[in-house]
């Protein structure tokens, strides 16, 4: 699939994003040995794939036990998932760090404008510890491209940040606090104030630092703290390249190359557009590894392509990009 093809990913309309998923899957079928054994051993030949609730989708966990690669590359990066020094972490093979750039610039902006009309703040100081964090690398693109003076990662020095963010505060700028859901917890309880400028943004990840907690009470906790009406979120993980936002009440909606359908636990093979289930999720960007990944995620789907997530399924690894369960 040449450069041209790859741009197009990011104008579909929703007929085409039938068409182009169907051709993906041809695609990869042909040119990713895992997922071709995968679908082969499911008995699901390409001729009987009509739709896109007929494509096989790739168990996540694939990522950790296979190299999953579409074509015969060198990966530019290599990003690996986050966890506990107990779990095994996945390992996404990206061909083109200029693909993932695109996928989450556009997707930023689609859901938030350019990112120059933010101040961007990064708290996530687990993953600044790791140098193959996807949601670094994110998050570090939307800094620089934010071009704000004030812009930039903080680890734990919390008393800097609430310096930060009563000047940011203070100046009326347009601020975006964008943490791992501990981190913020723990800077919430030592710097709670008020902010009318900011929106607050968590990723996900307790990582064994706090019991776990249901959504509500992590939203509840960061709205008292903060004196905020909504707390917005963010749903992605290492072996996606595009992302999921929420801007309230934990409902997320997805960029029009990103598409989140659900199957049934007891019968993986039959996928729906809406209801209760484990999430698919098709994501275009994910052209060189795979685009159609059965994720450990529980979640509840609306018709108009909207998404809760519920929790994991209990035989999960810890992940640090997935939302706490409600």
């Amino acid at each position: 699939m040449n450069c041209e093809i790859e741009d197009k990913i990011f104008d579909l309309t929703p007929d085409g994003f039938t068409q182009h998923a169907l051709q993906l899957f041809e695609y990869q079928y042909k040119n990713n040995n895992v997922y071709h054994q995968y679908v082969n051993a499911l008995g699901r030949m390409p001729a009987s794939v009509k739709n896109i609730t007929d494509i096989p989708f790739l168990p996540v966990r694939f990522f950790k036990s296979h190299t999953v690669k579409t074509g015969n590359f060198i990966p530019e990066q290599v990003f690996e998932s986050s966890g506990t020094t107990t779990t095994i972490n996945s390992n996404h093979y990206v061909k083109s760090l200029d693909l993932y750039r695109k996928s989450f610039r556009r997707g930023f902006e689609y859901f938030y404008g350019h990112p120059e009309e933010w101040c961007i703040i990064g708290l996530l100081p687990a993953y600044l510890e790791r140098p193959n964090s996807s949601l670094v690398t994110m998050v570090d693109d939307l800094i620089q491209q934010s071009k704000h003076p004030m812009s930039g990662f903080y680890l734990y020095n919390y008393d800097e940040l609430a310096q930060t963010l009563q000047l940011l505060e203070a100046a009326g700028t347009k601020t975006l606090l964008i943490g791992v859901t501990f981190a913020l917890l723990d800077f919430a309880a030592a710097h709670p104030m008020p902010l009318k400028h900011t929106v607050v943004m968590e990723t996900g990840g307790m990582k064994g630092r706090k019991r776990e907690m249901i959504r509500e009470e992590v939203h509840a906790l960061l709205q008292q703290a903060f004196q905020i009406q909504q707390i917005h979120s963010e749903y992605g993980m290492s072996e996606l390249l595009s992302q999921g936002y929420s801007k309230g009440e934990g409902v997320f909606d997805t960029v029009p190359w990103m598409k989140v359908l659900v199957r049934e636990m007891e019968d993986p093979l039959t996928v729906s557009l809406s209801g209760k289930g484990l999430i698919n999720v098709i994501d275009f960007a994910n052209r060189d590894s795979c685009a159609f990944i059965a994720t450990d995620d529980v979640g509840k789907l609306e018709e108009n392509g909207s998404f809760e997530v519920n929790g994991r399924v209990d035989h999960s690894d810890l992940r640090g990009c997935s939302l706490l369960s409600v």
